[in-house]
């Protein structure tokens, strides 16, 4: 188990040896702790698992019979749930005030039973609803009833939908709604305006996969601070978002469609990636003009994360001679899959125009739908890239994720250190790229890395769990946690 600094500590039960005639026995009086708990913490407790391993729980003794009757949570969470073990569960239901319910089916297999459950669910007053509903083996037409529009109760609303389900033909009315997540392909631009219509109090907004949304106008959402929007590479979502009153916005750009910030004057915080297929073509020229044109109407904002498909496109820009604006980013978080030369010329060129820079995040990571170098191979050709890279970042052209070495993070250390002169702390994430050896081979390179005081490392990495920080202000200070 992991102790308060994060350590690891394993305990070992040793047992006597047994005698030359036979195992001795030792008796104790064994306490039950846990089902001595009151019912409450008992039931917040099985909270946290799937409503059917809760039920499993009545065959331990009297006791918890039927404790899981009146959990706060009821968790439906797979496809071959039948129709029939979901009502006897909710028939044994006890508890007159819900939580949240989670329920996750099929249209074509419980069909007749659906609406029963969301107005159970809704007579118990429930908090949080999470909704996955998918059509089956064949297509099967349905309609969510126009009571679940109305809802005084409902604070958090997950609605994940295929087909035409969700589609308000009436008013809505969720008064009390403060986070709402939406993936459903047929959402138009009149649907999301009802919706968001009869949501006063709304504070978070998720759209994913709207195939049909083409302008979301948040202008009358007074209360929304945070906006996710999320495209797939078929472009999927809003091209346009006016959203004057959001303070963070994460957005997912497409291979395929541009999208336009006509107005987010209050934002932030911005997380910005892109969008790629497997066996996508890529249009790198499209995406160079969108990314950029998307920096300059962000370039106020102070924090600001980046994944590694929008800095190799920024890479391609640099290589190209095209100009960057300048920003007044504070905190600056950058993701990448490795540490390579298809990611730094775009780096080292926003830090030179960040010279308000304060905070800087370097966290490598595992990315599934990173664009593959051989792509970018093709669409850099004839940019002449080796003479155009600095001295230092051709270092790091033949670093690949399986070699790369202690020297080649310090090295990208230092490279982020000589090009911004205004930042105060820098986080270096390793997660999954060195081994504890070499993990401890890098510890005493860094320090020798400032090229000037009042900096402040740390870096971790997952697979030796280790996190260490190194303060520069004055003498070196090696801080170990």
């Amino acid at each position: 188990m992991a102790d308060g600094d994060g350590a690891t500590t394993t305990t070992v039960a040793l047992r006597s040896p047994p005698s030359h005639n036979h195992c001795d026995l030792i008796k104790e009086d064994v306490v039950d702790s846990i089902s001595s708990l009151p019912d409450e913490i008992l039931q917040h407790i099985l909270s946290f698992i799937p409503t059917r391993f809760a039920i499993r729980t009545t065959v331990l003794s009297r006791r918890w019979r039927h404790v899981w009757s009146n959990t706060p949570c009821l968790s439906f969470d797979r496809h071959n749930l039948n129709a029939d073990s979901i009502n006897k569960t909710l028939d044994c239901y006890t508890s007159q005030r819900m939580m949240s319910f989670m329920l996750c089916t099929s249209v074509f297999d419980n069909l007749a039973c659906i609406e029963r459950w969301i107005e159970f669910a809704v007579s118990r007053k429930v908090q949080d609803l999470s909704l996955k509903i998918t059509p089956g083996i064949f297509y099967t037409s349905y309609k969510i009833p126009d009571s679940f529009y109305t809802n005084s109760s409902v604070k958090q609303l997950s609605v994940e939908l295929s087909l035409d389900i969700l589609i308000p033909r009436c008013p809505v009315s969720w008064t009390s709604l403060q986070s709402l997540s939406l993936n459903s392909r047929n959402l138009s631009d009149e649907s999301v305006a009802n919706i968001l219509s009869g949501c006063p109090v709304l504070e978070s907004l998720m759209l994913s996969f709207c195939h049909e949304l083409r302008v979301l106008d948040l202008s009358k959402s007074l209360r929304l601070k945070t906006l996710d929007v999320y495209r797939n590479s078929s472009g999927a979502g809003p091209t346009q978002i006016v959203a004057p009153h959001i303070h963070a916005l994460a957005l997912k750009l497409t291979n395929a469609l541009p999208c336009t910030l006509v107005d987010v004057s209050s934002l932030k915080e911005a997380k910005l990636e892109i969008s790629f297929g497997k066996g996508e073509n890529l249009n790198v020229g499209a995406l160079q003009s969108t990314t950029l044109e998307m920096l300059e109407k962000l370039q106020d904002v102070e924090k600001r994360i980046l994944r590694e498909n929008f800095l190799k496109i920024l890479s391609r820009a640099e290589l190209r001679d095209v100009p960057f604006p300048k920003f007044v980013v504070k905190d600056l978080i950058l993701v990448t899959r490795r540490i390579s030369y298809y990611v730094i010329p775009g780096i080292v060129r926003l830090l030179q125009n960040s010279p308000n820079l304060k905070k800087l995040t370097v966290h490598t990571m595992n990315i599934r739908s990173s664009i593959p170098e051989s792509f970018l191979d093709k669409y850099w050709e004839g940019l002449n890239v080796d003479q155009r890279l600095s001295l230092e970042a051709r270092v790091f052209k033949n670093i690949f994720h399986r070699n790369v070495k202690p020297n080649d993070v310090a090295k990208f250390m230092e490279l982020m250190l000589k090009t911004t002169k205004t930042v105060e702390k820098m986080v270096v994430r390793l997660e999954r790229y060195l081994e504890e050896r070499d993990f401890e081979e890098l510890l005493p390179m860094v320090p020798m890395l400032f090229h000037h005081n009042n900096v402040s490392i740390v870096l971790s990495s997952t697979k030796p769990n280790r996190r260490v920080v190194f303060n520069l202000i004055g003498p070196c200070n090696l801080s170990l946690i």
